[in-house]
């Protein structure tokens, strides 16, 4: 027998039909449910297109125009139990998830507004969602040097379940492949050797593809200390998951703290580090930190096509004349080098102190690192390096939202997300 929807719910025709419809979906909005004045309207066209006496029909109308999510389907079925009848768990109606009751307020207030104007009045789209942003919104928006303790600590947590994975690069290994550019020719005679000479299949073979090794030079002198902090944290969590990771931090001096931040657990990898930093908001000497790198360690952590990661807000007492040879020599051995600068993300900001404005003609990539956004952009980035060296990235603007970034003096101003990588281009020749 067909289930009839009127039974025992007061759902019946005309006007008492379409007042059911209106007040269903201002119980789904009083609980949570996202339902404004066009889900309701789709809901009574919807009835107006089926039986309502059949209560199966109904059920699936409303719930293909009022329910978008799926954590919302308990609320929604234990509310159309108590209004068109059915079975119900004989409880009250739960709210729905991250029920907030100013928004529901916000949503009941701009749906009666809606309903009471008149049928001339030229539509109005009303951003709800931006107007109300969550607290996590908001800290994904703000600058570390701004964040209180809590903040602070909340920042780690998420950036415990941020992944860098870089592009792959191609080996001079080669391995088994159906579709492989090159035969595999010991293969084909080892198998046409056991058929009797028969050969039945080529075998094929292709490079092998591996991650790119990832490098990081990280400032910790004075002007970086608020950054560094959090930073460290991020660079833990970077050498955990990215197993080819070669961690330096620098002052006045180069520190190697790779194996300290293997460590797993996140407080003793970074109270090991901390005992083996002499220099730690201390000055900074940007240029001989880099020539020290250079001379000890890039032989061997840059081959295999390395990127490198340089935290830093430029501020350098060195040698500029040492910093741009540095660079120069780094800029060579590297696959890429992406330069993070924690200024770079306020508004007005010129890269004009001298160790900037020296690094910058060798940068590919110049990109802010103040919030939480800026190292989800950097993760983004970083997993569409072109293969090619040198190549400009042209995917995706400069994460910051500005059109361009100011040069320093003697260079021309370069479109966001192409600082370094136009300017590089032109030194190395390429297009």
């Amino acid at each position: 027998m067909t289930e009839r929807a009127g039974a025992g719910s007061g759902l019946g025709f005309g006007l008492g039909l379409g007042h059911d419809v209106v007040g269903f979906a201002r119980a789904l909005r009083d609980a949570g449910m996202p339902i404004g004045v066009a889900e309701t309207e789709a809901f009574a066209q919807a009835v107006g297109w089926i039986d309502p006496l059949v209560r199966r029909e109904v059920y699936l109308a409303a719930r293909a125009t009022l329910v978008r999510r799926r954590e919302d389907l308990a609320v929604f079925d234990e509310l159309f139990a108590k209004f068109f009848g059915g079975p119900s768990r004989g409880q009250p109606a739960p709210l729905a998830p991250r029920h907030d009751p100013q928004r529901v307020f916000r949503t009941a207030l701009v749906s009666y507004m809606a309903e009471r104007a008149e049928a001339s009045a030229r539509e109005v789209d009303v951003p709800e969602h931006e107007k109300a942003a969550s607290a996590h919104e908001l800290l994904q928006r703000k600058d570390f040097a701004d964040c209180t303790p809590a903040e602070l600590d909340a920042i780690a947590r998420a950036m415990r379940e941020l992944r860098l994975d870089l592009t792959l690069r191609r080996s001079r290994r080669r391995i088994r492949s159906r579709r492989g550019d090159r035969l595999d020719l010991p293969r084909i005679v080892r198998d046409a050797a056991r058929r009797g000479g028969a050969v039945l299949a080529l075998a094929r073979r292709r490079l092998k593809l591996r991650r790119r090794p990832l490098v990081v030079l990280a400032d910790i002198s004075g002007s970086m200390e608020l950054y560094a902090r959090i930073l460290l944290q991020f660079l833990h969590g970077v050498t955990q998951r990215h197993a080819r990771t070669e961690t330096f931090v620098f002052g006045t001096r180069l520190t190697r703290i790779t194996g300290q931040l293997q460590i797993r657990r996140v407080d003793a990898a970074l109270g090991h580090a901390a005992r083996e930093i002499a220099d730690f908001a201390g000055g900074t000497r940007i240029g001989e930190c880099l020539h020290a790198f250079d001379r000890q360690h890039a032989r061997r952590v840059l081959g295999r096509g390395a990127v490198v990661l340089i935290i830093s807000d430029g501020w350098d007492t060195g040698d500029p004349a040492r910093l741009t040879a540095a660079m120069r020599r780094l800029a060579r051995r590297a696959h890429r080098i992406v330069w993070l600068n924690p200024l770079l993300g306020r508004a007005g900001y010129a890269p004009e102190v001298r160790g900037m404005a020296a690094a910058l003609p060798h940068i590919d990539d110049f990109l802010p690192v103040h919030d939480l956004r800026s190292l989800r952009e950097l993760a983004e980035r970083l997993a569409r390096i072109p293969r090619r060296k040198g190549a400009v990235d042209r995917s995706g603007a400069r994460p910051g939202g500005r059109s361009s970034v100011p040069a320093p003096s003697g260079l021309a101003a370069v479109p966001a997300g192409e600082v370094g990588s136009a300017s590089e281009a032109s030194n190395r020749g390429e297009p």
